[in-house]
């Protein structure tokens, strides 16, 4: 059975700091894994090496059992999204989301009709022509998303996604990736340093610190876990219900 992605031995250090460390993980197809860890642990060096925008010291990146390192960023059939949308501010939404089937000089014909019908499934009828700075931050997010789903990448890289919005906006588009998640059928990773977050988005969880990259096969397993991060997280909502009893 092909894999959609699979990294085997992956080391990487900046100078005397080794930031991963023989790491191993496999994805499986239609799961998002959600990966836990606190700032600068590496999470970020990871995505970029997974991507192939970054080399490792040591250690090799499969897409559906393909070596991605010889091929072009075109040809990985992986996508990365940053926390900031990073739209085209030059480009309206319909030539945003259709800039990926341009660079693969589909027809014109065959673009208008997957953007559109991208538009429609990212409920931004209406929106074509609005340039990004006329956008919300929820809405140049989901223009982000259909940029990234419209080539049909075999996996999607989340680098914190929604860390630069309001809570009520962030709660919105949690939902939102796991409604196109089923819809699109997506296999992605999903970073973050919010253990609520890591729980609601993804099918497994796991934990990087220290370089080392600890994988659940469950949430349940990674709630029982004796694992630190969990742990101080349950602690918390603890405090707080014995707070609000008192």
């Amino acid at each position: 059975m092909v894999t959609p992605l699979k990294a085997e031995h992956i080391s990487k250090s900046y100078g005397s700091e080794q930031v991963l460390d023989d790491l191993h993980l496999q994805l499986y197809s239609g799961e998002t894994l959600s990966i836990l860890g606190r700032s600068g642990c590496g999470k970020t060096t990871l995505l970029k090496i997974l991507a192939g925008l970054e080399p490792a010291d040591q250690g090799k990146v499969l897409v559906n059992d393909i070596d991605i390192q010889s091929l072009s960023p075109q040809a990985r059939e992986v996508v990365y999204l940053y926390q900031e949308a990073l739209l085209f501010p030059h480009l309206n939404v319909f030539e945003n989301i259709a800039f990926g089937l341009r660079l693969r000089n589909r027809s014109e014909e065959e673009i208008k009709e997957h953007t559109l019908t991208m538009i429609d499934r990212l409920g931004l009828n209406g929106m074509n022509e609005k340039m990004p700075h006329q956008l919300s931050g929820g809405q140049q997010q989901r223009v982000s998303f259909g940029r990234a789903l419209i080539t049909n990448p075999s996996v999607l890289l989340l680098d914190e996604p929604f860390g630069s919005l309001d809570a009520d906006t962030r709660s919105n588009m949690q939902q939102f990736f796991k409604n196109i998640a089923k819809q699109f059928d997506i296999t992605a990773i999903f970073v973050t340093h919010n253990v609520k977050e890591a729980m609601l988005m993804g099918n497994r969880i796991a934990t990087l610190a220290n370089g080392s990259l600890s994988v659940f096969d469950s949430i349940d397993a990674f709630i029982n876990s004796s694992n630190n991060v969990v742990q101080e997280e349950i602690a918390f909502w603890e405090s707080v219900q014995a707070r609000r009893s008192n």
